[in-house]
């Protein structure tokens, strides 16, 4: 009779953990509510965030613009000089190098990945089953104290070195508000290759019906890095696609100096 109450018990107990199990499905619907629904998300046409980048206790200024056709770009201010970084036009990605102040096109394979990003606007979850991505709850997972579900984000495959590789990060999302605090990708170049990253994402706010991490740090796992606050989120920003735009001109004066 012992034994007949102790499986009843627990078959009652499992029968209650899997009613209130989540699915990765039910996480992500549960997150693009909570941050302002999916339809509202859908209709934007880029972002514009104006940040403060802290690093090694130097606090520079930036913007940050995405927009939904892939054109992005990072905009320093250092000392009164707007410096652009990271800027991605659809085709040419290219960098301003901080030494010549000439502006410096990436690699063709670095910007091939890049196209893959527009994808990811404004979210890489919303409506990613369109988009051939796929999704894989881990598990349950402490993160800086908090219980969060870790999802598995499988996206197009992207290169490296000439040679497609799997796309994968994962999300680790509070189980209590169902938004991201933290996000893990595998370094897959450079010095640092094999190690993994990690930006953590805090104080959400709301801009326009939308919620947004006004927080964050990034650098790698377990290790010291750079933060980055927000100081404000501009929908929607009228934006001159000619600041996008590779500057040709400026290349060609570079290569009249070396001649």
């Amino acid at each position: 009779m012992k034994n007949l109450k102790l499986f009843l018990l627990t078959l009652i107990a499992g029968f209650g953990l899997t009613i209130n199990a989540q699915t990765a499905d039910e996480i992500i619907e549960t997150y693009l509510e909570n941050i302002g629904g999916a339809e509202s998300w859908n209709k934007l046409d880029g972002i514009k965030l104006s940040v403060k980048i802290n690093q090694g206790g130097m606090e520079i200024p930036a913007e940050i613009v995405r927009l939904k056709e892939g054109k992005q770009m990072v905009v320093i201010d250092i000392q009164g000089q707007k410096v652009k970084q990271n800027v991605f036009d659809g085709e040419v990605l290219w960098n301003t190098n901080m030494m010549t102040q000439k502006a410096e096109k990436g690699t063709q394979e670095a910007a091939e990945n890049m196209k893959l990003e527009k994808a990811n606007f404004p979210d890489p979850f919303l409506n990613y089953k369109d988009k051939g991505y796929s999704i894989e709850l881990m598990g349950e997972e402490e993160i800086d104290g908090t219980n969060t579900f870790k999802i598995k984000l499988t996206k197009s495959p992207m290169l490296v070195d000439g040679k497609k590789e799997d796309n994968i990060s994962y999300y680790f999302f509070d189980t209590e508000n169902f938004v991201p605090i933290a996000l893990q990708n595998e370094v897959k170049s450079g010095p640092m290759k094999g190690k993994m990253s990690q930006i953590t994402f805090s104080d959400y706010q709301e801009v326009d019906g939308l919620y947004f991490a006004f927080s964050m740090t990034q650098g790698l796992k377990d290790q010291p890095g750079f933060s980055m606050s927000v100081d404000g989120v501009e929908l929607n920003p009228d934006v001159d696609v000619k600041a996008f735009e590779y500057p040709e001109d400026e290349a060609t004066e570079e290569s009249k100096d070396k001649n």
